[in-house]
């Protein structure tokens, strides 16, 4: 059956046509505003949102689609009224902190243990629980709705998947992003729900990320995942320690656990990667760098680059071997510093600095950053030696190789990126009963160098920047 796989980025709307032979065909992009209200703020407009799926749903009927997939953002929520299907706030991004001091007040009443151990997820405005508790106090006429039981807090996915197919739900990946969820049971939590000051009876079902989940607009709604967890499906991750990097807005690694709920003392990410209808839940540990291809395109707006294709290959030596370093904490750090309050910062300048070094510093610190990432995974699980990839910024032959270089490991880049697209499609067909055999080509990069040196000079100067966020000025 033909597949409309849709793609709901932090970025913009994709949505790809997935035949019998899931061979991909692109029949929907558009971008969306990013909206910056404020310092530290960043939201999206749901109705502009809403109407670009409504749009890729209307040319995937029209070319042909059967089944419907959907792939959300994550973290990013908002508040609507379910009776009108109208939104009461703006999508709150997962990029945001506007919540951070909220974080810190958990913190230091002592909670971020408890958190930890029950969701197994850090006190970070980069989860959505403080978001919803900020989007429950800042609604008008909130608690009136709610008494009436049309309030709705949750992630986007629940607020398009209500809207389009009348079903208030999400998927227990997407749940396990919120800090409201019990990593064990895979409900909420009445403990977190309390502590957050999020009313539970506001939150949509949690449900398997496929099966029969409604249908919009005559299409069956088969599958709805977290895009990051879609891509590991869709690189074909199945075994425990198989990896995956995408390099999108901000670059996340995701390495399957399995079955066995996993640590969750680790600075890493504990995450559910999937719930098949029937099948036990599968964990994975998930770690991410913020700002990836969104500090590329901040580099392009700051005139450093006309085009991405200049960053195709890297001057050698790289540019952390030549004392320069950039930390790419345009929206904080995360795993496994979890310092929001990091700043963003080159080190290193001279007067014989050019715009091209400053940009190709910027995609080497991505990497570098990822390396501490997978060295944190690594610590519980060992991952195997080939680390699967994809999205924009592996569209650079340098970048994957100074990747490959840093990681000491192969790094595996499919022909077809949109691996997110691919996941979602994937898991759509598999509710038909139907076997899908992929035979997608790839290319490697083995390293080549040891950037063992390099990676402490790194370290240095991420530190440099975590002590300069603390100075006031």
């Amino acid at each position: 059956m033909n597949v409309l796989s849709i793609d709901q980025s932090t970025s913009a709307t994709t949505a790809y046509l997935f035949s019998e032979r899931a061979e991909p065909l692109l029949i929907f992009s558009k971008a969306h505003r990013q909206i910056y209200p404020q310092a530290s703020w960043v939201e999206h407009d749901p109705i502009e949102i809403l109407n670009n799926i409504k749009s890729a749903v209307a040319e995937g009927k029209a070319a042909g689609a059967e089944l419907v997939g959907l792939a959300n953002q994550g973290e990013s929520c908002l508040a609507w009224d379910t009776k009108t299907k109208q939104p009461l706030s703006s999508i709150i991004v997962w990029q945001d902190t506007r919540t951070s001091q909220a974080c810190q007040n958990l913190a230091a009443e002592d909670h971020a243990p408890f958190v930890q151990n029950r969701c197994g997820l850090r006190l970070s405005p980069y989860f959505s629980a403080t978001k919803l508790a900020w989007c429950y106090q800042n609604v008008e006429n909130a608690e009136s709705l709610l008494a009436a039981g049309r309030l709705r807090l949750g992630t986007t996915d629940a607020f398009f998947r209500d809207v389009l197919t009348g079903r208030c739900e999400t998927d227990v990946a997407t749940a396990s992003r919120t800090s409201l969820m019990n990593l064990d049971t895979c409900t909420w939590d009445q403990e977190l729900c309390a502590l957050f000051s999020v009313p539970m009876a506001a939150l949509p079902r949690i449900g398997a990320c496929n099966g029969e989940l409604g249908e919009i607009d005559g299409l069956r709604l088969s599958s709805s995942i977290v895009d990051q967890q879609a891509a590991l499906y869709g690189h074909g991750c199945r075994a425990r320690g198989e990896t995956k990097i995408t390099f999108g807005t901000g670059a996340f690694a995701l390495t399957l656990l399995g079955p066995q709920k996993p640590d969750t003392s680790t600075a890493a990410v504990p995450t559910v990667a999937w719930r098949k209808q029937d099948e036990p839940v599968q964990y994975a540990f998930e770690g991410g760098v913020f700002t990836a291809a969104s500090a590329v395109n901040w580099a392009k707006d700051a005139a450093l680059i006309q085009d991405f294709s200049q960053l195709e290959t890297f001057s050698k030596p790289s540019l952390i071997e030549q004392g320069i370093a950039f930390v790419p904490a345009l929206s904080g750090l995360g795993c496994p510093h979890w310092n929001e309050d990091a700043k963003a910062a080159w080190l290193g300048l001279s007067l014989s600095t050019s715009r091209q070094n400053l940009a190709q510093a910027v995609c080497e610190g991505v990497a570098l950053r990822m390396a501490e990432i997978l060295d944190e995974i690594e610590a519980k699980c060992p991952t195997t030696s080939v680390v699967k990839i994809d999205g924009g910024l592996t569209k650079s032959s340098g970048f994957c190789q100074f990747l490959s270089d840093v990681l000491q490991k192969t790094v595996e880049l499919a022909d077809f990126s949109e691996q997110t697209s691919l996941g979602v499609a994937l898991l759509a067909r598999e509710t038909t009963g139907e076997t899908v055999n992929l035979n997608i080509p790839t290319r490697s990069f083995t390293p080549t160098h040891n950037h063992a040196q390099s990676r402490k000079a790194f370290s240095q100067a991420r530190m440099l920047v975590e002590n300069w966020a603390a100075v006031e000025v």
